[in-house]
């Protein structure tokens, strides 16, 4: 049980910085954002997320704040693994955890 909270932790981290690195990069790039290396792959990284919040979401809500709906879910789903993951080794023992 653990492996498994410490695996979605570490994916909803992965994805949320990608979701980071894209927004930042997004601004530095303005306009030009989609011919840019970087922003594509961020794009590539981030894109099963937004599929999946898109899938989860009603029709009301607008393409353009998808992305910001998966950003949200990946968050709340980070704070639950964290929340296991501590829960998981507090019962366990902390030495046990490491």
């Amino acid at each position: 049980m653990l492996f498994l909270a410490s695996a979605v932790k570490l994916i909803a981290e992965i994805a949320l910085m990608a979701f980071v690195g894209q927004w930042l990069l997004g601004l530095i790039a303005g306009r030009h954002r989609d011919s840019n290396l970087f922003y594509q792959i961020f794009c590539i990284l981030t894109r099963p997320f937004v599929k999946a919040a898109r899938l989860i979401s009603p029709r009301i809500v607008i393409d353009a704040h998808v992305p910001l709906v998966a950003f949200l879910l990946l968050a709340l789903a980070w704070v639950v693994a964290t929340l296991t993951v501590i829960s998981i080794c507090v019962e366990i023992g902390v030495q046990a955890c490491r």
